[in-house]
Parts: structure tokens; C-alpha cells; sequence
């Protein structure tokens, strides 16, 4: 009689649906969004190394003896900027709506560090070779905004990301430099060199305000050796002047399709 007792409690318990506890269904939620967010923030670095690997590759045929013209060049740029434009508007929408309305620093592991400053390296590569000029952090955010839903506060990037985005830039411009001066655009290095180096000195004014920031200090050092090589590479190139054949038609360089007249 007892046994059947039991077995009867025991079928009435198993027949009703266990309810989780709330804080176990908080954290099987935020576990989900969790790999959303990673997903959402691989898909983005993934795809902004694409974008800079396009930017870089119109400098490559020059580099395999392959002369473009000026449609071309802007032909390369042009799908540059349409791949960044995709990337921001499939897979960083997919991240900022995952983040918007939530406590987004609890998360902040899962999409930084490398995420946002791969994105921010991709940004203002692309608007350096088409203008010459800085994205700044305003500019960024402005066209992030859109992304956001109107009812809540617009995610930002924040300032160091932004500023280590930017220090990992300086080492894109060096490549890209070393590959002109391989070219004969030795006018376009230096004022490549000259932008980079206005940059790192606008930099090392914040670095002391970051002291809680290692990677800062890293970045810093690294961008530091990206200027001394633009450096060197300019100067020998101007001492070995005589030794130096620039290909031809560097009589009409190449740069100023890149806007890079207004660094001047």
C-alpha cells in the first residue's frame, strides 16, 4: 500500500511541468545572447579584414607591375566603402540590437576587445584612401545611429575603442606606405609619414590619462615603430636619391586621387 502511495505522488509530480527558477532563466537568457553577441562580433571581424583587404588591394597590382587608371582606382574604393556599408548594416545592426535595452557591460567581453576596433580600423582606412582625411568618433557614431531603436539611447562607441582602432590604423598606413615608396610614390610616403606622426604625437598627449590601459600602452608602442619605419623608408630613399628610378609615369603621382592633397 505504501509503495503504491509513493508511486502515485511520484507520477503526479512527474506530470507536472517543472517551472525553472528565475534566476536560472536569466542566465540560460543572457548565456544565449551571449553567443549571439560573439557570433554577431566574429562575423564583423571577419568581414572589416575583407574590407581592408580590399582598400590594400588596388596598392598590390601596383606592386605586381599592373598600372590602374583613375576610374579603377575609384572602382576598388567604391566597393570598399559598399562592403564597410554592409558590414554596418548587417552584422553590426545584428550586435547593437542584441545590446540595446540590456546592462551591455555585462557582454562587453563577449564583442571587445578586437571587435569594434577591427570595424574602426576598416572606417577610417576607407575614408582616408578616398579624402585623406580622419573619421572621427562624432562621425562613426552619427552613422551608427540609425541602428539604434529611436526609443532607447544610441550605442556608442566609446572613446578607447575608438582611439585603439585608431592606433592599429597607423599600421595599415605604414603598409600602405612601403608600398608606394616600392612603386616611386615617394611624395605620397611622406605625406603619409607626416599624417601618421600627427597622429601619434595627438595620441601620446592621451596615453598618460589612460594609465589604466595596458593594451593602450602597447598599441602605443607599436604605432611608435610604424612611424620610425615610414621614417626610414623615406629617408633612405631621399639619401640613396641617385640610385633611386622611379617607374614610369610617377611624374603624375597617383595620390591625389586619394585626397591625400588635403593632408597639406
Amino acid at each position: 500500500m505504501f509503495c503504491a502511495s509513493a508511486f502515485y505522488k511520484f507520477s503526479l509530480m512527474a506530470s507536472k511541468p517543472q517551472r525553472l527558477h528565475p534566476s536560472v532563466h536569466d542566465f540560460v537568457s543572457q548565456n544565449d545572447k551571449r553567443e549571439r553577441v560573439v557570433k554577431a562580433s566574429r562575423d564583423i571581424t571577419i568581414n572589416s579584414k575583407k574590407v581592408i583587404f580590399q582598400v590594400h588591394s588596388f596598392a598590390m597590382l601596383f606592386l605586381t607591375g599592373n598600372r590602374m587608371s583613375k576610374y579603377n582606382r575609384e572602382e576598388v574604393l567604391d566597393k570598399a566603402e559598399k562592403d564597410l556599408a554592409a558590414v554596418t548594416e548587417k552584422y553590426v545592426a545584428r550586435l547593437i540590437k542584441e545590446l540595446e535595452g540590456t546592462d551591455f557591460w555585462k557582454l562587453r567581453r563577449a564583442y571587445s576587445p578586437g571587435v569594434v576596433q577591427e570595424y574602426v580600423e576598416a572606417a577610417t582606412l576607407c575614408k582616408f584612401c578616398k579624402t585623406g582625411t580622419l573619421l572621427n568618433l562624432d562621425e562613426i557614431n552619427s552613422a551608427l545611429s540609425p541602428l539604434s531603436d529611436p526609443s532607447v539611447d544610441p550605442l556608442r562607441i566609446n572613446v578607447l575603442d575608438y582611439l585603439l582602432g585608431l592606433a592599429d590604423l597607423t599600421g595599415e598606413l605604414m603598409r600602405l606606405a612601403i608600398g608606394r615608396i616600392s612603386d616611386g610614390e615617394l611624395e605620397f610616403a611622406e605625406k603619409i609619414c607626416r599624417f601618421v606622426r600627427e597622429i601619434y604625437r595627438e595620441l601620446t598627449l592621451l596615453a598618460p590619462s589612460m594609465d589604466d590601459s595596458h593594451e593602450m600602452k602597447t598599441k602605443m608602442d607599436t604605432m611608435l615603430q610604424s612611424v620610425v619605419k615610414i621614417e626610414n623608408a623615406c629617408f633612405s630613399v631621399r639619401v640613396r636619391g641617385s640610385e633611386y628610378i622611379p617607374l614610369l609615369g610617377s611624374d603624375v603621382p597617383s595620390y591625389s586621387l586619394l585626397g591625400v592633397s588635403d593632408l597639406e
